[in-house]
């Protein structure tokens, strides 16, 4: 097992100011432990620890509501760990590990459950949304908690640490779940075994990022016993994807991924927009959470947004925008583990031939998969369908049993 460190938040402030060379620094918790949160953490100038490291750590809490009444049953841990952005570069994410209070396994399974659309705006962070009660997926969240497993759960890069977050950047979320796995196994807090199963889940954007971790596992992270993967509604085609969201009830989506995508590829998008573009981008980038972006902004057209009246659809198509997209596909690569991929026929963000093509594609490459499909009306609900479908694959995958498949 590597080495485990704990480096409190203040101290990886001050290494991003002197430029140390190592993170061997270890400092008792100081006023950001005494608050419950990691306020205002600071992204370190040189990262030289390995990936899944863990940088600082602090107790947290899960509350199921927001007038925070009902607590849920569990050890739960505030997060600094390393991973890697889109180019391979370290950086500082924040996350979340639970562990259940009590659990059947002996060798208790780590589930890394990577979050759907949360916004942009760093307070919008699962790692702070499940302590203030106001985190939507707190139920599927619950729900691996009650079957035993431990799960943690990633903020993904700039989301909750400095910097936009980087939405719907393939490669940076997919290595954010899986170094949230080694952070999990490495807590010196939990002592959750070193060696022992793991499975992704996630939905939407988390179904999405499941799917890229699925895929770069074997050779980012090939020392995790992954058992398998549970994808729920993956945008795994930008292009089919964003025709669908751009102008509809959750056209604010779109605007996320251009200044996530933006951001990861160094783009200034600030010429493409009009004065009213740059204010709805800055309000979504600094404000607004998923429930309060839907709600502020329904059915966004970018055509709205732009200096030259045209959709921003249109750019996507075009240099650079159309190999950046072409580099977030998904089902190019090959899972080493079965995946149950579970879409709703009514998805009315994520058409669900897109989830049909990534099945399709995984089938072609060998891939064991059961695909799920299911008639559930709209995005957001159908994540009931997810669960339902998931919750007892997870059981037989971490049973041993064969997975089924539907190639």
């Amino acid at each position: 097992m590597l080495c485990r460190r704990t480096l409190g938040v203040h101290a990886v402030a001050a290494i991003a100011a002197t430029g140390a060379a190592a993170l061997t620094v270890s400092v008792p918790p100081g006023e950001a432990a005494a608050s419950g949160r990691l306020s205002a953490p600071q992204r370190p100038a040189v990262l030289t620890a390995g990936n899944g490291d863990v940088l600082s750590s602090e107790p947290g809490v899960f509350h199921l509501d927001p007038l925070k009444a009902i607590k849920v049953n569990a050890s739960v841990h505030r997060i600094m760990y390393r991973t890697t952005d889109r180019t391979g570069k370290g950086i500082a994410v924040t996350g979340t590990v639970l562990n259940p209070a009590t659990s059947p396994y002996g060798q208790r399974p780590i589930v890394a459950f990577a979050p759907g659309t949360q916004g942009l705006a760093d307070k919008c962070a699962p790692s702070r949304q499940l302590a203030e009660g106001t985190e939507y997926e707190a139920a599927p969240i619950k729900k691996l908690l009650d079957q035993g497993y431990a799960v943690v759960v990633t903020d993904y890069q700039g989301l909750g640490t400095p910097g936009v977050h980087t939405y719907m950047d393939r490669e940076a979320q997919g290595r954010a779940v899986l170094d949230s796995v080694r952070a999990a196994q490495r807590l010196p807090a939990l002592d959750l075994p070193d060696a022992g199963p793991v499975a992704l889940y996630g939905y939407s954007q988390g179904g999405g990022a499941t799917a890229s971790a699925a895929e770069l596992a074997p050779a980012y992270a090939p020392e995790l016993k992954l058992k398998g993967a549970v994808v729920g509604a993956p945008p795994a085609d930008m292009n089919k994807v964003a025709d669908s969201m751009d102008g509809s009830a959750y056209g604010a989506f779109f605007n996320y991924a251009l200044s996530g995508l933006s951001t990861s590829h160094g783009i200034d998008i600030g010429p493409y927009l009009n004065a009213h573009g740059k204010r709805v981008t800055n309000d979504l980038r600094d404000n607004l959470c998923t429930t309060q972006a839907l709600a502020k902004y329904p059915f966004l057209n970018s055509r709205f947004l732009t200096v030259d009246g045209r959709p921003l659809t249109e750019r996507l198509k075009r240099a650079p925008w159309d190999r950046i997209v072409a580099e977030q596909q998904l089902g190019k690569r090959k899972p080493a583990v079965p995946v149950l991929l579970s879409h709703s026929a009514l998805d009315d963000v994520v058409p669900q031939q897109v989830g049909k093509n990534l099945a399709a594609d995984w089938c072609h490459r060998g891939v064991t998969v059961r695909f799920a499909g299911n008639h559930i009306p709209g995005h957001i609900a159908a994540t009931v369908g997810t669960i339902a479908d998931g919750l007892p694959w997870l059981k037989d995958r971490f049973a041993g049993k064969a997975a089924p498949n539907t190639c």
